[in-house]
């Protein structure tokens, strides 16, 4: 470590000194990230005991703990320890600049301590180990006896289920080993912070030995009485933990694993959008007797199929299923906003209510792999794709269309034509992917974005009139009116055929324009009508008035063709989307100028 080869430069010929006093087993040395456990006993050169870890030297009996390379220490054992082995007592000699009086020394000595002398610090290495760094103070640090199983570890707020003793540093036992295991939930203060911190990083059924210093001792229903203890070692043998997850993480939205499903967590979950097979029983939380559907009874037995990331089920219900295992069974609690408030609900579950299902994942399969298909199968594939973002965009589920689209577009990235003609088909495709994804952000007000994805189509082709459309429109709607016109006034100079869209389009942003002038007059009556000092208020509007800006989008010869269907993107089609009203700030201030001009006030200073 750099820190250490600079301290090592202080070190010379004779300033510190070695002598093996008993010999350890084996030939194994600590190394960095190792934890060493040792007694201590320093000495002056006559022999005089200044400190000591042992009783019968006026210690307190309770060994050192170093992490090396992680524990401040003095220089002689960050040199001294990395050579002695286990059971092994050795005599170290250092000089002060060796030990305490270090320039820089980053720890300090106890009051008295005699740091200008020579001194033998006696050392019995009791035990190292291979260190789990839990917390960066070292309060809590782990030995591992016996490796766990999988790799999946307990985290608030699961339940654990575990075998626990704890003895002081000293080896006193203070909580004795029980035939039934402990069982606690984490996160509750149900055990002590450092002993579930410990836990946290332990897979089922290993074996470790968690050491907590007092800052992590915090009382608990395991252990009521912490009052005056220093050190607590506990062994601990994590026997089971139940997986409970907090969805939405304010305890609304709660999956509790009851059975354990198989594979690894989450590598074998559904993460990814596939079709699911769950058997689930429905109920009113309040009401668990109150059965609303089964699948084993009201649908004949017969498990429920649905495609992932498609909206065909509660959110909630997908978030969960989401992270099951295949086999696995989960109580879900669902609040109503995530259930069926916002999903079509079953007659006999009223509104606003919150509901407990129990969840089976009996299997799912993963959509077909692109590898190997002919660019004619990849594109039907991505079409099939494409249409399930149309219909979601056509429901008013913009977020997952536009996740639908942006999963295209990934894949498009491993995509390659073989020719021309494949080329231009690829192309024109991505094109309308990203138009896609604009509509997407332009419905749920955020026009940047959409600016943004309608950027991507004009970069690799400035005279694509749908993306000059699309963009301004996001423009005007974002109030950015002068990016607008010239959006719209350089759609007819690319496509002669478009000017009857872009001409509706020019009126409509005129319309915008007068309207939003029309409105800051209103808000700002009389602000300037004040002598210097007085103030004013700015104008509201009247209860008849309201927004005077107009919502609805005008429609353009380019929106129908000879049968009366939309030629711009529409719902059913690529990119449909109906126009927003932007907010008042975002209408007001990309034209301020204009607005005081208007007023007659073309300078203004507020004081």
């Amino acid at each position: 470590m750099p820190w250490l080869c600079c301290r090592r430069e202080k070190l010379t010929p004779g300033s510190l000194m070695k002598a093996v006093i008993r010999s350890g087993r084996g030939d194994a040395t600590p190394a960095d990230g190792d934890q060493v456990i040792l007694h201590c006993t320093i000495r002056t050169m006559e022999g005089i005991v200044v400190n000591s870890t042992r009783r019968e030297h006026g210690g307190k009996g309770i060994p050192l703990r170093f992490v090396l390379g992680k524990s401040k220490m003095i220089l002689g054992f960050a040199e001294g320890f990395p050579t002695m082995l286990k059971g092994e007592i050795a005599m170290f000699k250092m000089e002060p600049k060796i030990h305490y009086a270090e320039d820089d020394c980053p720890v300090t000595p106890p009051d008295g301590f005699p740091k200008d002398d020579e001194l033998q610090f006696e050392v019995e290495m009791l035990d190292f180990f291979k260190a789990k760094v839990v917390t960066e103070d070292l309060g809590v640090v782990k030995k591992i006896v016996d490796e766990g199983k999988g790799w999946e570890t307990p985290r608030e707020p699961y339940e654990v289920t575990a075998r626990i003793t704890a003895r002081t540093a000293d080896g006193k036992e203070i909580l004795p080993s029980k035939e039934v295991p402990y069982f606690f939930t984490l996160g509750k203060s149900e055990a002590p912070k450092g002993l579930e911190m410990g836990i946290g990083t332990m897979a089922r059924k290993e074996k470790a030995t968690i050491y907590v210093t007092s800052t992590y001792l915090t009382e608990s229903s395991v252990m009521p009485q912490l009052e005056g203890l220093e050190e607590v070692h506990f062994e601990v043998e994590l026997v089971q933990f139940t997986q409970v997850r907090d969805m939405l993480g304010d305890g609304r939205l709660i999956k509790r694993r009851v059975v354990d499903g198989s594979g690894e967590f989450p590598m074998d979950c559904p993460l990814h959008d596939s079709l699911l097979r769950v058997h689930y029983k429905g109920m009113l939380l309040d009401e668990p007797k109150s059965v609303f559907y089964d699948t084993q009874i009201d649908n004949d037995g017969e498990p429920l199929e649905f495609c992932s990331g498609e909206g065909l089920v509660p959110e909630g219900f997908e978030m969960c299923v989401r992270l099951m295992l295949p086999g696995e069974k989960s109580i879900v609690t669902c609040p109503p906003d995530f259930a069926y408030d916002k999903f079509p609900r079953p007659a006999n579950v009223p509104e606003g209510a919150h509901v407990r299902w129990e969840i089976e994942l009996l299997g799912f399969e993963v959509p077909k792999d692109w590898t190997g298909l002919t660019f004619k199968e990849i594109m039907e594939e991505a079409d099939k794709i494409k249409n399930t973002g149309n219909r979601l965009f056509k429901e008013g589920k913009f977020e997952l269309a536009k996740a639908k689209y942006e999963k295209l577009l990934r894949e498009y990235n491993h995509v390659h034509p073989q020719d021309d003609e494949e080329g231009k088909i690829f192309a024109n495709s991505r094109s309308s992917l990203h138009l896609n994804v604009a509509a997407c952000y332009q419905k749920m007000g955020e026009y940047r974005k959409s600016i943004e994805a309608c950027n991507k189509v004009l970069d690799a082709n400035p005279v694509h009139v749908k993306a000059l459309y699309r963009r301004g429109m996001s423009y005007m709607l974002g109030g950015d009116f002068d990016d607008a016109k010239n959006d719209f006034e350089k759609m007819v100079t690319v496509e002669k055929s478009s000017e009857p869209d872009a001409t509706a389009a020019l009126v409509k942003l005129k319309q915008k324009e007068q309207e939003i002038e029309k409105k800051a007059r209103k808000q700002f009556k009389g602000l300037f009508d004040k002598k210097p000092g007085e103030i004013s208020e700015v104008g509201v509007e009247s209860k008849n008035g309201g927004d005077t800006a107009g919502s609805g989008e005008a429609v353009t010869s380019r929106d129908r063709d000879g049968s009366g269907k939309s030629s711009l993107p529409s719902a059913e089609s690529d990119h449909a989307f109906d126009e927003e009203r932007p907010g008042l700030i975002g209408r007001i201030w990309p034209s301020a100028r204009r607005i005081f001009s208007s007023l007659g006030l073309n300078r203004c200073t507020i004081l």
